[in-house]
């Protein structure tokens, strides 16, 4: 039997808490605990939610507030924050969250940190922060880590003594930041999927490969630890591995064109269109875009696709990300996802 490379490798899901037509945004948060009691038992390592304001079709906004409900609805999964946005926050309420979750549920908590400020200006003079927040975000991190670490210039209760683990939601210059601070990171997008040309083809994921160059160990992370997350489905068929993903992708393709990411909706709403012919050709490359910076597929086509990209970024973790509005087949994807890497 050949043996399989996956096996064995940790995976974990980020859960944004999509919206859903015609379901409750009461009925869509609860469907978010009663995946992560599932995983739980599909033997996923970790379950994050998001934090996202003000967008119509995300009804996640409070990670902190939906870990809690989270956590106390499992009993061994580590539950995290995919992550919290740092610039929308005072680093010493960030630090009092998660010390708090920590103390509750020691030793299954889970700090990851982003920089993106609000997307739209009323959003941001809600959260009172401007464009420029997310250039504060090192000396932010500094302080934050200075709370969970304890030596900040006073003490934070309830302690936390370093026992959060703390990951960066890297591109660029946060792969940097993480390195020198010795955390975690947390990578995806594009970037994990250019590898080069067939003449000249990429060795390894630059970024990274500087990461784990400059990495300075920590109380957090001794050594360098790598999270590639990427949207991946899995089903029976090819087709219907594709109708999983192609709902999120008619969303984010009309968000460029509305302003707003709405509610995601049926395949079959979008294939009506499709055959209307009232989608246009930029709207069909515009999906397509989304649909390649994703795997999805059968499980051997998406085995040989994570098994690349575990390859090309040296990757130690597995995040799976990716909104769906068939909830059946999303259940089905959980399960076939666990196996590949049983």
């Amino acid at each position: 039997m050949t043996p399989n490379p996956l096996s064995g490798l940790p995976v974990s899901l980020l859960d944004r808490a999509n919206a859903l037509a015609g379901v409750t945004e009461s009925e869509i948060l609860h469907g978010v605990i009663a995946r992560a009691q599932r995983v739980e038992r599909l033997g996923y390592r970790r379950f994050w939610v998001a934090e996202h304001h003000g967008v119509p079709g995300i009804a996640g906004s409070t990670p902190t507030l939906l870990m809690t409900a989270v956590a106390g609805a499992t009993e061994h999964l580590r539950v995290g924050s995919g992550g919290v946005m740092l610039p929308n926050h005072q680093p010493l309420v960030v630090a009092e969250q998660a010390a708090t979750l920590q103390a509750l549920f020691p030793g299954r908590i889970d700090l990851g940190l982003g920089r993106s400020v609000g997307f739209t200006p009323a959003v941001r003079r809600a959260l009172r922060r401007d464009k420029d927040a997310a250039q504060q975000f090192p000396e932010d991190l500094v302080e934050l880590l200075g709370f969970l670490g304890g030596s900040a210039p006073f003490t934070a209760r309830p302690q936390d003594h370093g026992a959060t683990p703390v990951f960066v939601l890297a591109t660029g210059q946060g792969l940097k930041w993480a390195a020198e601070a010795g955390l975690a990171v947390v990578v995806g997008g594009p970037s994990l999927f250019r590898r080069g040309t067939p003449e000249a083809p990429l060795a390894g994921h630059e970024g990274l490969a500087r990461y784990r160059r400059e990495f300075r160990p920590s109380r957090w992370f001794p050594t360098p630890y790598v999270i590639a997350s990427a949207t991946l489905a899995v089903a029976d068929t090819p087709q219907a591995a594709r109708d999983l993903v192609l709902p999120e992708a008619w969303a984010l393709a009309q968000s460029r064109v509305a302003g707003e990411f709405r509610p995601l909706v049926p395949v079959a709403e979008i294939k009506a269109l499709h055959d209307a012919g009232s989608v246009t050709e930029r709207d069909r490359q515009r999906v397509a875009e989304h649909l390649a910076s994703g795997i999805h597929g059968t499980p051997e086509h998406v085995r040989r696709h994570v098994e690349e990209l575990v390859a090309f970024t040296g990757a130690d973790e597995v995040l799976v990300t990716g909104g769906m509005s068939d909830r059946a087949g999303q259940r089905r994807s959980d399960e076939l996802v666990a196996e590949l890497f049983a």
